[in-house]
């Protein structure tokens, strides 16, 4: 709502009259030897100031106010719709054709590596895998004949061992082979090599590329980070005083940079806590894909506010003064001096949200919307009556 404003096409008229009233009022209270003396948050005017500055009366109504949040967040996307690339043994690039914001499919090479290690892995793999057919074959005849007792249950016990042993060493470098991009199944003794691919683990678009031809990749070093933002959402910060205005189905409208095309999300989950600063996250679901919207992204949204029964007013109807907000009430008709005159009580309010030319009144203890008659046109002629006072009431 703006500040008031000086309505120079209505109050001049009503000061010019209010002046020469209270030209003749001063001449009389010289004669009475007697001035009225107004209470701070009483505003008084005659019925021709009252025409002239348009004022109206209406009562306090109970409506539903949907309102309007405006908040800040950012673009983000959820930890499996991103992916850091590394390779958990090492090597030194050998090709990559791949550059930042080029899409890549799941699966897809990203860059091939090469590393003597490789072939080590690869050798004890099906070496350990050899032995394990013997072993298992031993393991299983020696089973046969401890069954007709022909052998000792020490030497099935120790054929039994060296079966376990080797089968667990088979199953552990089958794991290293695949953490490397290597299908045990696929691997035979004419198929060894020293490079291995680089896939990636999800679609998306590439967005960094650390790594270059020759160069030596260590196992914690980041080759590339891929982002798939077919599936991203918002989050929004709140402060503390609104969250209980916002659940989860409600609608969202962002616009990301300056651009004025709007985008729709979707509110999916509200926070649970409320942060050390005071502020409160809801997270929003963005359908389909929009355009130019990346993650990182800064964003300002508004949030259709959840609709309350709620006592309102116009618009019209609140005042702003010195960082506080009014509305103006009837308070009584009286006469002086043969002239009739109406007083204008100041009331104090704090304002809550706003919707369709409405806005939620919150109202002092004890004040009483029944039998209330508020101002609901004009009341920017009072307030600037009530700030030249020595002017307008007499």
């Amino acid at each position: 709502m703006a500040k008031y404003n000086f309505i120079s096409s209505i109050l001049l008229p009503v000061f010019l009259i209010a002046l020469v009233s209270c030209n003749g009022g001063t001449k009389g209270a010289a004669d009475n030897k007697e001035t009225e003396v107004l209470p701070e948050d009483i505003v008084e005017l005659r019925a021709d100031q009252i025409k002239l500055a348009n004022i109206q009366t209406g009562t306090i109504e109970m409506q539903s106010l949907s309102g309007k949040l405006k908040v800040s967040g950012i673009v983000a996307v959820a930890p499996q719709n991103m992916a850091t690339v590394c390779m958990p043994m090492g090597g030194f690039v050998k090709s990559t054709t791949l550059m930042p914001g080029n899409v890549v499919q799941k699966g897809q090479t990203l860059a091939i590596l090469e590393n003597q290690e490789f072939v080590d892995i690869q050798q004890n793999y099906l070496e350990a895998k050899n032995k394990f057919e013997f072993a298992e074959a031993d393991y299983k005849r020696h089973s046969e004949l401890f069954k007709n007792d022909v052998y000792s249950a020490q030497n099935v016990q120790q054929v039994t061992s060296d079966y376990k042993n080797l089968k667990a060493q088979v199953k552990a470098l089958e794991q290293k082979l695949a953490m490397i991009g290597i299908n045990p199944a696929n691997l035979h003794e004419d198929d060894i090599s020293s490079s291995v691919t680089v896939v990636s683990p999800i679609s998306g678009f590439v967005k960094a590329v650390n790594i270059n031809i020759g160069k030596y990749v260590a196992p914690a070093d980041v080759m590339f980070e891929i982002v798939n933002s077919d599936k991203l959402f918002l989050e929004l910060t709140l402060f503390e005083k609104d969250a209980d205005k916002v659940i989860a189905g409600q609608k969202i409208q962002f616009f990301i940079n300056n651009e004025t095309e709007q985008h729709e999300a979707i509110i999916y989950q509200t926070g649970k806590s409320i942060s050390a600063d005071k502020t409160y996250k809801v997270y929003a679901s963005v359908p389909g894909v929009c355009k130019n919207v990346l993650p990182g992204m800064y964003v300002n949204a508004i949030i259709e506010a959840s609709g309350n029964q709620v006592t309102a007013l116009p618009s019209d109807a609140v005042v702003s003064f010195d960082d506080k907000d009014y509305i103006f009430i009837f308070d009584k008709n009286k006469e002086e001096g043969g002239k009739p005159f109406t007083e204008y009580r100041m009331i104090e309010i704090h304002k809550g949200v706003m919707d369709s030319g409405f806005i939620e009144v919150i109202l002092p203890e004890g004040f009483n919307i029944q039998t209330a008659k508020v101002v609901i046109k004009g009341a920017y002629n009072l307030l600037s009556a009530k700030k030249n006072a020595g002017d307008m009431a007499c």
